[in-house]
Formats: C-alpha cells, sequence, structure tokens
C-alpha cells in the first residue's frame, strides 16, 4: 500500500537548523563548490560533444604550467584580490557595493588623464602620482554612493550599480572626444602611454608587474586593519548586529564611509595597474567584469583577506581557461561567466548545508508531526 495515507508511516528526510553553523562545513565550502563547479563542467564539455578532459585541463591545468601562465595568472589575479579586499571590508559592515566595477573603471580614467600627459623625458616617479590618481578617482566615485545614503537613505545597492553603466559611458564618451587619439584612425582609444608611465615589469619577457607585491602589501594591510584596529573592530560588529554597534557607540556614518572610500580607493587603484600596466592606453574595453568578478571572490574568501587571494586564483583561472577554451575549442568567451556563476551558486548551497542538518527519520509521519 502507499505509504502517502496518514494511517501509514514511512522514513523521511527532516531537514533542522543548526544551532550554530559547522565549521567544518564552513571551511569545506570553498572547496566543495569548486568541486561541484568542475563536475558541472565536465558535464557541459560532455553535452557539447567536446573533450571531458582537455577541457578541465584548460581551466585548471594549462593556467599553472609554466612560468608564462603564472605571470598570466599573477596579472588577472592582480586586481581581483584589491577589489575583492575592497569589498569584503564593505560586506562585513553589511553595506553591499555592488559597483566596484565604476570604481574601477574611474581610476583608470583618472590614471589615464595623468599618464596621457607624460613624455619619454618625464621621470619614473610620475608612476606613483598615477596610482594616487586612480586611487583617489575610484574613491570620488564611491564616494556619490556613500553621500546618497546619507542624505537621501538611498539603497547603496541600486546607485552603485546604476554608476557603473554611468562610468562606463564617460569612458566611451572620452576616447571617442576629448581624450582620442588624432592620429589614431578614428579608433575610440588614447594615444599609447609613455615607456615613464608604464607599471614597472618583474621579470624579463613576462607581464607580471609590481602591482602583485601592492595587492599583497594591501592583503597584509586590511587584515592589519580589519583584525587589530577599532575602526576594522566596529565594522566587524555592524555587520553582524547593527544595534550591538549602536549601543557600544560606534557611529554608523563612519562606517559607511570608511568602508566605501576604503572599497572604491582599492577598485581604483585596480584600475590604474591595468591602465598603465597590461593595457598601456585607454579604450572602451577597460571594463571586463572585473569589478562583478571581485564579488565572487570576496563570499568564497570568506571575507578574509587570506582567503580573497586563494578566490582571487581559482577566478582567475576561470578567466584564462575561458580565453583557451575560445581559441582551442571554439566554445564562447562567456563560458568563463558561467563559471563563475557556478561556483558562486554552489557556494550558496554548500553554505546553506553548514546551517541545516539533514536527519534520517526511519519511522517518520506524513502527517506534520
Amino acid at each position: 500500500m502507499a505509504c502517502g495515507l496518514r494511517s501509514r508511516r514511512c522514513p523521511i528526510l527532516r531537514f533542522e537548523r543548526r544551532s550554530e553553523s559547522s565549521l567544518v562545513w564552513t571551511y569545506a565550502s570553498p572547496l566543495l563548490a569548486a568541486g561541484a563547479t568542475a563536475l558541472c563542467a565536465a558535464l557541459l564539455f560532455w553535452a557539447v560533444g567536446k573533450d571531458v578532459g582537455k577541457g578541465l585541463s584548460l581551466f585548471f591545468i594549462e593556467p599553472l604550467r609554466g612560468a608564462y601562465a603564472w605571470s598570466e595568472l599573477g596579472v588577472k589575479a592582480t586586481p581581483l584580490i584589491l577589489i575583492g579586499l575592497g569589498l569584503s571590508v564593505c560586506f562585513r559592515a553589511n553595506l553591499w557595493n555592488i559597483g566596484a566595477e565604476g570604481q574601477y573603471v574611474l581610476g583608470a580614467i583618472c590614471a589615464g588623464a595623468i599618464a596621457m600627459r607624460a613624455d619619454e623625458t618625464t621621470s619614473r616617479a610620475v608612476i606613483a602620482l598615477i596610482l594616487l590618481a586612480g586611487c583617489l578617482g575610484g574613491m570620488a566615485w564611491a564616494a556619490i554612493t556613500a553621500w546618497m545614503r546619507v542624505r537621501f537613505r538611498a539603497s547603496e545597492i541600486l546607485v552603485s550599480l546604476m554608476l557603473v553603466y554611468v562610468a562606463e559611458l564617460l569612458l566611451h564618451y572620452l576616447v571617442s572626444g576629448p581624450l582620442k587619439d588624432p592620429l589614431g584612425f578614428n579608433f575610440p582609444q588614447t594615444v599609447v602611454f609613455a615607456q615613464p608611465t608604464q607599471i614597472p615589469r618583474l621579470f624579463t619577457g613576462l607581464r607580471l608587474h609590481v602591482g602583485v607585491l601592492i595587492a599583497c602589501a594591501a592583503v597584509l594591510a586590511i587584515d592589519v586593519f580589519l583584525a587589530r584596529t577599532r575602526l576594522g573592530f566596529a565594522l566587524g560588529v555592524r555587520g553582524v548586529a547593527q544595534d550591538a554597534a549602536r549601543y557600544a557607540g560606534f557611529s554608523e556614518r563612519r562606517a559607511l564611509w570608511t568602508s566605501f572610500l576604503i572599497s572604491g580607493g582599492l577598485a581604483g587603484l585596480a584600475g590604474a595597474l591595468e591602465a598603465a600596466g597590461p593595457l598601456g592606453q585607454l579604450t572602451p574595453h577597460v571594463p571586463v567584469g572585473y569589478g562583478f568578478s571581485a564579488i565572487i571572490v570576496a563570499f568564497v574568501g570568506r571575507l578574509q583577506p587570506r582567503g580573497v587571494v586563494l578566490a582571487a586564483l581559482l577566478l582567475s583561472m576561470f578567466y584564462i581557461g575561458g580565453e583557451l577554451s575560445q581559441s582551442r575549442l571554439g566554445l564562447p568567451k562567456a563560458l568563463t561567466g558561467m563559471f563563475q556563476g557556478l561556483l558562486l551558486i554552489a557556494l550558496l548551497v554548500c553554505d546553506a548545508a553548514s546551517r541545516v542538518r539533514v536527519r534520517w527519520v526511519p519511522n517518520g509521519a506524513l502527517d506534520g508531526r
């Protein structure tokens, strides 16, 4: 007889909320999410008739094979680390900066405006000014969101996100008009920056530059800020319990401005390093989605500076793997975004498992009791 009758009892699975999140699940979730993403990738390659082993190799082995591959991995990871660190500060304070891509673009614009004025006789010290301009540009763009939140109680999610499109349109206008290269055959781009403005490379023949050292220094600085300073502690308290933060006398406005300025400054710095580094000029292709990918980096890294580094390396492998799969397997480059989305979804599922316990009830009643 069917066990669905009210008079019958049959085994069921019962989901129970844990009193405390499982520590094992908390730290295992990123690894399980990465494994689940790899499994989905294998199924995808199989479904489209591609060699599964070769496809997975392009994403998880080729980006680590040889000095050149590691150099490219570092180039991709540097902006993700910087932006992910800034977003981690915001998210820990329960503030949602979704517009890091726009702050990244403004940093590139401000840095490019300085770099364009230099020539071959300019001192290499101009690089410091370029990076400072990028940092200030990102902070200024993030300050718009913070001011709108303080002045009008506007949603920082919507304001920061909409400013991304404003930043991209501003970039298109500048490279197609005021900053356009007059000798560029009418292409929307600036002049190629002079050699003294180029971010120094660490090794001859490789694109890895000193930006990776700056990113490592930023990791240490943010780690100390969050763990060893009163303001960093206040941001963490606000993220966990806003009422407790107010009771303790921590200023909500100060937390808002601090979080957004740090986040915007780091995103702008990433934009400056990219513009004066691998790109060497401003084009409409400056925004490549680093600001949105860094959201995944921050959460996969558990909003911890050292975790952000590992997550950035993983996402960088996805970027490189997407480019390789496009050239070698004929798959669309959008595969990168798909894998990033799969990673985030898998992480959310694993996180839910850390808060819920599944219990097998051998003789559970299906009558709601």
